[in-house]
């Protein structure tokens, strides 16, 4: 049977050095959204805000930190093996100047049409509510530029990823929900003298937190040996070569986006606070879809890109299964430790101020469904580079066409008796089925990969989780049945709960030998060890 990759010791240090970054920045993040919990609860100005900064949120996804930062590194990263220093820093700084202009130019189009975005994104009875399209425009307006500081800066992780620095890059989104926190709500409680809503306060501290993120990646950068040279050049092979790539992936990215459409459409014409519910809740799925999934995907990508470039189909089959299986091992369990806790989890870190325990109970059904869908769209996630590595973005597009179509199947069959559960189970669905789908055509594409050696991953993960999940069963009913409600007791049973259940986890991957997970806790814990 095979052995793990020998990139896969490289790749676990890697993730495991960008998850206690991404970590720090998905902590923030939670305390930004307790911030909005407290002061906006979900309603009226919460439901705004998600609705506003979706729009350039959406565009960033589809031409930033997805297509861009996706065909970017696949290239950047050939250049960096087969062209030279000199090229591949001409390059950078081309593609820099090239879409600030670009983005710049889409921003002004994006603030001019915004009424129109803005309409087209909710059902009528949002519109029925008075003033919420207006705050909701104008909001969008505050945060349009957004789209020009997290695209460039995509751009510039792209680079120090390639350059094998991983941990500022996964750090500076932290600087983000810093400031969105501290500058948000000095505005927030600022700007209610001068007369505008609180809510507004937040959209410009969205805007300070994209500056941040930019702007504390640049000392790294320039460290790395770049220097800025400013030029524009279009006949450029690499930007031609990176529109090429992005083109399909964009076509491949929009139908994702369009789901985003939906979803929000739907939402707006169910009960007010869905927005915020489901808003909320797909905010604590993201923390290890960002902590575990992100991590080993931008970890994996300058790898699979550097063997695509010299055609080493082995080395990419080899560490493409040693990745999907780790992507087993950090997943599954999280999927099921979220299902199990999730109200819990969302009453302690949400339920203050005007977030109230109906809320909690709403939010908590949404994140159960989503939690369905995590190892899949964390799989996705290094199975979609891949495919850009190989300069293949057919299937991608494909697959992408596929979630959309899943996606509004399922809102359309269950909508009417799940209400909001139907818009969070609708993307588990549809990203199931795009990870089937991608992954029987990377096996062609790879002329086979070992698929005995992942299936044996797997069959150890689930058995680890369901150990795992009786054990948390039990504690968790065992401690509540023990201590009495109050805050501090809920953060107690809760910390006790995730804290054993995940040695019990552990234990169990170490007795059934699983050595992806063997590797990367080795590389985790040599981190943490040198952080203090």
């Amino acid at each position: 049977m095979q052995k793990p990759a020998d990139d896969t010791g490289k790749i676990a240090r890697s993730a495991g050095t960008v998850s206690i970054a991404v970590m720090c920045s998905r902590l923030l993040g939670l305390v930004r959204e307790q911030v909005f919990a407290v002061m906006f609860g979900a309603g009226y100005a919460f439901d705004a805000f998600v609705v506003a900064f979706r729009i350039p949120n959406l565009l960033r996804d589809l031409f930033g930190e997805g297509a861009l930062s996706a065909a970017f590194v696949a290239v950047f990263s050939d250049y960096d093996a087969t062209k030279g220093e000199k090229a591949t820093w001409r390059l950078a700084n081309n593609v820099l100047v090239f879409f600030a202009v670009l983005l710049s130019l889409l921003t002004l189009l994006g603030i001019f049409f915004s009424d129109p975005l803005v309409r087209l994104l909710v059902e009528a009875d949002f519109e029925s509510v008075p003033g919420k399209v207006e705050l909701t425009r104008l909001l969008t307006v505050i945060m349009f530029p957004f789209l020009v500081f997290i695209s460039l800066s995509s751009v510039v992780m792209g680079v120090l990823n390639t350059k094998g620095r991983f941990f500022i890059p996964a750090l500076a989104s932290s600087f983000f929900n810093l400031g969105s926190i501290v500058g948000g709500v000095a505005l927030a409680l600022l700007l209610p003298r001068f007369g505008y809503p609180a809510i507004v306060g937040m959209a410009a501290g969205t805007l300070i937190g994209g500056l941040l993120q930019l702007g504390m990646q640049l000392p790294t950068l320039f460290r790395a040996g770049f220097s800025f040279k400013p030029a524009l050049d279009l006949t450029d092979p690499g930007l031609k070569r990176i529109f090429r790539l992005m083109v399909p992936a964009i076509i491949g990215l929009a139908p994702l986006q369009i789901n985003v459409l939906v979803n929000t459409y739907f939402a707006s014409s169910l009960e007010q606070g869905s927005l915020s519910w489901l808003n909320y809740a797909f905010r604590l799925f993201w923390f290890p879809v960002g902590v575990f999934g992100v991590a080993l995907s931008t970890a994996t990508m300058p790898v699979i890109s550097r063997y695509a470039a010299l055609k080493d189909l082995k080395s990419i089959r080899e560490t493409f299964s040693s990745s999907l299986t780790m992507t087993f091992c950090l997943t599954i369990p999280a999927s099921a430790g979220l299902i199990i806790l999730a109200e819990p989890i969302i009453r302690l870190i949400f339920q203050y101020g005007k977030f109230d325990a109906y809320s909690t109970l709403k939010t908590s059904e949404a994140l159960i469904f989503y939690a369905i869908g995590l190892f899949s769209y964390s799989a996705v996630k290094i199975m979609v580079p891949v495919f850009y590595a190989l300069d293949d973005t057919r299937f991608p597009v494909i697959g992408s066409f596929l979630t959309m179509a899943v996606n509004v199947l399922v809102i359309y069959l269950t909508v009417g008796t799940m209400q909001h559960k139907a818009l969070a189970f609708s993307i588990s669905c549809a990203m199931t089925v795009n990870f089937c789908f991608l992954s029987t055509a990377l096996f062609r594409k790879l002329s086979g990969f070992p698929l005995l050696y992942i299936f044996v991953g797997f069959l150890k993960v689930m058995a680890a989780t369901v150990a795992m999940g009786c054990w948390l069963l039990a504690v968790n009913a065992g401690m509540n049945s023990l201590f009495p409600e109050g805050r501090f007791w809920d953060f107690f049973i809760l910390g006790v709960s995730i804290v054993s259940s995940g040695l019990v986890y552990g234990l169990m991957l170490v007795w059934l030998k699983l050595q992806e997970a063997t590797l990367l806790w080795g590389e985790i814990r040599l981190r943490l060890a040198g952080s203090f």
